[in-house]
């Protein structure tokens, strides 16, 4: 009995020692599961839940302002002698913590580039700190910050969703209600615990970051772009002819660095999702890189994209007589908006390796 109890202790003590790892590792557990279940598409029940998650966050710090404020003689004992506990901190911390990875997903699967990685990786930043801060929930200036943004960021999703549009007026006015929302619950409750200045800073920025194109289209999200040399509709499937990868380049089976002849048509494929009765119209841009320059529009071509499809709505483009140079094709929505980017490269010489049938 005596080993038993050293073998428990040491275990015990080793479970300690790797007690701080721990929300890291369950952050990307849980992002992996909710990268692979959730965000390929947004569905109506996924948004009903995640409205379900904040407004029982709301109710949660309503009830605890009321308990700070002394003003609980209305309530039954057992529900002040809850309030008095970690539990509602704990369940507040899950609630926020949820949404924030539930949007970083989203967010995430929506980015296609440079710019919108920026913001995705704030969101990130965010999510891991949240795992930390249960005790400065306590303060409330934490607690109306991190709600305010999980309400601006749902309702960017939840309007357009709504609304079945992507017009940039409706980002701002979700902001501007997710913002007043927020604002309404705080003086709503007594004596105003924390500052409720923090809400103003976060609807600027991410008005400004909307505004310079650092937030990607919400609620479009990007499934597939990739270029090649010949495009085939097969059984339903488009199947894309892509040069092969270097030995070296283990970690996918085709390239970007195509060679063509004069003449010869490069195309490009692309797959974006859409809730089901949004319409808008995408482009293709395809763009040249000048030394002196910088990138410059050879073509702009069109097409209209219909919500609801499962597999995302899928649309091509091509050119030919590509100069020889550094290449990229941006996916922008009617309003500029870009939903995703794909560089290639062109080189004027013939490739002796077999392409790669891609089936998307």
């Amino acid at each position: 009995m005596f080993i038993v109890r050293i073998k428990q202790t040491r275990l015990y003590r080793n479970v300690l020692k790797l007690a701080d790892f721990f929300p890291a590792f369950f952050f990307v557990l849980g992002f992996a599961w909710d990268a692979r279940t959730f965000g390929g598409e947004v569905s109506a029940i996924d948004l009903f839940i995640l409205i379900t998650y904040l407004l029982i966050s709301a109710l949660i710090l309503y009830f605890l302002s009321q308990y700070f404020a002394d003003n609980m003689q209305n309530y039954p004992k057992w529900f002040k002698k809850a309030l008095s506990t970690n539990w509602p901190y704990f369940v507040l911390q899950f609630l926020l913590g949820t949404l924030l990875n539930v949007l970083f997903v989203l967010y995430f699967k929506s980015t296609g580039h440079l710019l919108a990685w920026l913001m995705t990786f704030c969101i990130g930043v965010i999510l891991v700190a949240s795992e930390h801060f249960k005790d400065e929930l306590r303060e409330f200036t934490l607690s109306w910050a991190l709600f305010s943004f999980c309400t601006m960021m749902l309702f960017n999703f939840l309007i357009p969703f709504l609304i079945g549009s992507i017009n940039p007026a409706w980002f701002y006015i979700s902001t501007v209600l997710g913002t007043g929302l927020a604002y309404l619950l705080y003086i709503k409750t007594p004596n105003h615990l924390g500052s409720i200045k923090p809400v103003w800073y976060i609807a600027t920025l991410l008005m400004l970051a909307y505004a310079f194109d650092v937030i990607p289209p919400v609620p479009l999200v990007k499934r597939d772009i990739a270029v090649g040399y010949a495009l085939n509709k097969v059984n339903g499937n488009y199947q894309l002819s892509q040069p092969p990868s270097s030995w070296w380049v283990f970690w996918r089976k085709t390239s970007d660095d195509l060679q063509v002849v004069s003449g010869q048509r490069v195309y490009c494929f692309s797959s974006v999702f859409a809730p089901e009765g949004l319409k808008t119209r995408l482009y293709h841009l395809w763009q040249y890189y000048d030394q002196t320059k910088g990138w410059q529009t050879k073509s702009r071509v069109g097409f209209t994209l219909s919500g609801g499809r499962e597999g995302g709505f899928r649309g091509y483009t091509f050119m030919q007589n590509l100069q020889a140079g550094e290449w990229r094709v941006k996916v922008v929505t009617e309003y500029d908006k870009t939903v995703a980017v794909q560089k290639f490269t062109i080189a004027s010489e013939q490739c002796n390796l077999p392409p790669i049938v891609q089936v998307y």
